[in-house]
């Protein structure tokens, strides 16, 4: 059963209660008027019946005039809903606009969710993450043959030529580094490259020695020639032991220079030109196109050879990627608090934009349906709680009717 019909039968059921409440007091009210003569508490009765059936046909009458004439006449000021269809349409709209669509309004609701959060707990299971990789690299040999197709091929590469023209590659390389910056992986970078040049370093200390000494002067003792590479090698390797420091000079120097070329990235023109212009060169080159299309031809053969295989070695390193993913934004709040902050800033920005178009379809909805269909989807919502009114009408009229009688009965 459909939830229209569910609705129906409520309404339905709520209507006979109501109606039957006031059959139920017009004849309590005969009964009472008929046995009234030397019975004078009965008399109570009747008030009360009297002026239930009142207050149950005044808010039958207000609560029909909402959705249609009463008995089908057409009294002024009924049928409120059909005749000012259009208008409810409007202000429904507009309600919408103003009271839920606002940026504060969608911000406020979207940092109640925890995007990052949850997408981690998600990829955190093995389930989840094989699914997607098993989606992903299945999709793969459908991608590669249109691309070997030349005109798909000629598109895809206008289209992507028309979206790189489009996104602002400084800004964009700022925000890579704020992740990086926001868990301190540029820290974890950093570290990683000076124990590659400290390792570099000792495994080529004969070469280093040998060049030091082939620079020296013929007429410098190789005692003294022997001392200074010593002295050299001590010298970097101190220097690459205050950098790993957390607590080094050089580390409030390195944390420096990044904020500061995340804020120049972030604001500055001439990054983003010296970026552009990098870009262009280098795609536009002809011999870089040449390459591009050697080195695409032989990874697209490699791909569509290993996509088509059960075991997937593409499917397996994707799965492990995304399992890696989940767990490193898991264990990393810096970063989840970082993503989180920039989808709900996105989104709120979005939606708000598009308001505009989701307002008018909400006003081209209604203004398309029909008088009675409109009447009818608003009296299955609203017209069971309506009945309550003429019980309540009809309760709370002969409370008042009881009150009135007894008064007069003072007097």
């Amino acid at each position: 059963m459909t939830a229209e019909a569910v609705q129906a039968q409520g309404l339905a059921r709520m209507r006979r209660l109501a109606t039957g409440l006031l059959l139920l007091m017009a004849a309590l009210f005969v009964v009472a008027k008929l046995l009234e003569p030397g019975r004078p508490a009965l008399g109570f009765v009747a008030a009360f019946a009297e002026a239930a059936m009142v207050g149950a046909i005044a808010d039958w009458f207000a609560v029909t005039a909402l959705f249609r004439h009463p008995l089908g006449l057409p009294i002024p000021h009924t049928a409120i809903i059909p005749a000012n269809k259009e208008r409810i349409g409007n202000n429904l709209a507009s309600f919408l606009e103003q009271n839920f669509m606002s940026y504060d309004v969608v911000h406020g609701e979207l940092s109640r969710i925890d995007f990052t959060g949850a997408a981690a707990q998600w990829l955190a299971h093995p389930g989840n993450a094989r699914a997607v990789a098993q989606e992903v690299s299945s999709a793969v040999p459908v991608l590669l043959r249109m691309a070997n197709d030349k005109d798909a091929a000629d598109v895809l590469g206008q289209a992507l030529e028309g979206a790189m023209r489009n996104v602002k590659l400084a800004p964009l390389l700022s925000r890579l580094l704020s992740v990086l910056a926001a868990g301190r992986q540029h820290h974890v970078l950093l570290e990683n490259l000076l124990r590659l040049v400290a390792d570099a370093l000792e495994r080529h200390r004969p070469y280093i020695r040998q060049k030091v000494h082939d620079h020296s002067p013929r007429w410098l003792p190789k005692a003294i020639d022997e001392k200074f590479y010593e002295r050299l090698m001590a010298g970097v390797q101190s220097t690459l032991d205050d950098m790993q420091g957390e607590d080094s000079e050089w580390r409030a120097r390195f944390q420096s220079a990044t904020e500061e070329l995340i804020a120049n990235l972030a604001t500055s023109d001439e990054y983003e030109q010296k970026l552009r212009g990098l870009l262009d060169s280098t795609l536009g080159h002809p011999m870089f196109r040449s390459y591009m299309g050697q080195v695409w031809d032989d990874i697209r053969q490699r791909l569509l050879a290993d996509t088509s295989k059960p075991d997937s070695r593409i499917a397996a390193h994707l799965e492990q990627a995304l399992l890696a993913l989940g767990s490193a934004l898991a264990r990393n709040p810096a970063v989840q608090h970082k993503l989180n902050a920039w989808i709900r800033t996105f989104a709120a920005d979005t939606i708000v934009a598009k308001r505009v178009l989701i307002v008018d379809l909400v006003r081209r909805v209604i203004h398309s349906w029909d008088t009675d269909t409109l009447t009818r989807k608003l009296e299955l919502h609203v017209g069971r709680d309506l009945q309550y009114i003429r019980i309540n009408g009809t309760l709370v009229g002969g409370m008042v009717g009881l009150l009135l009688h007894a008064v007069g009965l003072l007097f």
